[in-house]
């Protein structure tokens, strides 16, 4: 007779596969999901890492720019106990650690709502981020583009006949003196080499307190930017450093102008100034920004001086050396004329090369803003002269050419 088994040890056996088939399964299913987020998490990591290696806005500048500067003198501090930054220290506040954090994995300011719709409206979007901070720096109010209306026929403005340049500032009179003059001191020269170069790609940029009557559109054929890069010319020469400047009016010089090409037709200018002149080392755009006297004006000393602040084309492949170019201008500026320089900035978009892979000193320099005056865009070029000449003296001096 065969032996059978009992029915209540064959159910057991049928809920003990079960069980185990259950165990087995959640484990393989636990082990997949860990292995998921694994390489979801280690995929992030590579992708954050590649971003910080070629994009300012997610490396430690990023970091720097978004917190003040006591709490990084604190941070080095920590890291260099002979180090003793005698800058105010502040706290790093909840509000700066989600605004960081968002910008970094979003590449969304949380400080300007418009930057939700800017990449989905045409016109709209401004990806300038902060690299290097200032004293003078408005986290809020970064560069701002302006495109202008289309010139009437002939590329003329009706400010053009009616209004003249404006003069620049006469040096008070010397009276003379009945003691005796001095001996010259020696004053270094470059003597006939030229090795800064002053250019401006939007050349007609304006001022509404120099124009006959506020427009809509501010720029002007004659009375525009180029009159202060003039001005920063003459005073680097002043300084001993010979300089060449630019005053190309290119939307009555250029063929079938078109606005959208304007770096374009500068980085012709620059290079046929590079051709004529090997000794040219130090290049500068300057231009005017299109914001409001509020955020472009600061007093120092009683007097009022245009803010400026440089803006780093990311989509150079070696931004940095120009970064590292600027920062040096700007240092120098935070040091004598504190509050005049509103920072240092990035663009990723739209041209953000900025002619600034022709020469690692290159520099794009926005100087004060559509209700600026002149004069007070010439105390800035004074000021910019004067520490540029500085830096570049300096460095003669560190390699010995002096």
């Amino acid at each position: 007779m065969m032996n059978r088994k009992p029915a209540w040890l064959t159910q057991w056996n049928d809920s003990t596969k079960v069980k185990h088939l259950l165990v087995t399964g959640r484990a393989f299913s636990l082990l997949s999901l860990s292995s998921m987020i694994f390489f979801i998490v280690l995929g992030a990591a590579g992708i954050l890492h590649q971003q910080s290696t070629s994009s300012p806005i997610h490396s430690m500048k990023g970091f720097s720019a978004a917190v003040s500067s006591g709490f990084f003198g604190d941070m080095m501090e920590m890291e260099m106990p002979s180090f003793k930054s005698g800058l105010e220290s502040d706290s790093f506040t909840n509000k700066e650690i989600s605004a960081f954090l968002m910008r970094t994995l979003t590449s969304i300011n949380p400080n300007d709502p418009s930057g939700l719709l800017s990449a989905e409206l045409p016109g709209m979007h401004n990806d300038s981020f902060l690299i290097r901070k200032g004293v003078g720096t408005d986290t809020n109010n970064g560069p701002q583009d302006h495109l202008p209306i289309t010139d009437p026929p002939g590329g003329a403005h009706e400010d053009d006949e009616a209004q003249p340049p404006a003069e620049e500032p006469h040096e008070e009179e010397q009276v003379p003196s009945a003691e005796p003059t001095p001996p010259p001191t020696h004053k270094p020269d470059t003597g006939d080499n030229k090795v800064a170069f002053i250019y401006h790609t939007h050349n007609r940029e304006s001022w509404v307190p120099e124009l006959e009557k506020e427009s809509k559109d501010v720029s002007s054929k004659t009375t525009n930017i180029t009159l202060v890069g003039k001005r920063l010319a003459e005073k680097l020469e002043e300084a001993g450093i010979g300089s060449l400047h630019s005053d190309t009016d290119y939307p009555s010089t250029v063929k079938d102008f078109n606005y959208a090409y304007s770096y374009k037709y500068s980085k012709k200018t620059v290079k046929e100034a590079m051709a004529s002149s090997g000794d040219l080392k130090m290049f500068f755009d300057l231009h005017r920004d299109s914001q409001k006297r509020k955020y472009t004006t600061t007093e120092i000393n009683g007097t009022s001086y245009a803010q400026v602040y440089f803006v780093i084309g990311n989509k150079n492949p070696n931004w940095k050396e120009n970064e590292a170019f600027a920062t040096k201008i700007h240092n120098a500026l935070e040091k004598k004329y504190p509050g005049i320089s509103r920072g240092i900035w990035g663009k990723t978009t739209g041209n953000a090369e900025y002619n600034q892979s022709l020469a690692p000193e290159s520099a794009l320099i926005e100087i004060g803003g559509i209700e600026n005056t002149l004069e007070e865009c010439y105390r800035t070029a004074d000021a910019l002269a004067e520490v540029i000449s500085a830096i570049y003296w300096d460095a003669e001096k560190v390699s010995g050419k002096e």
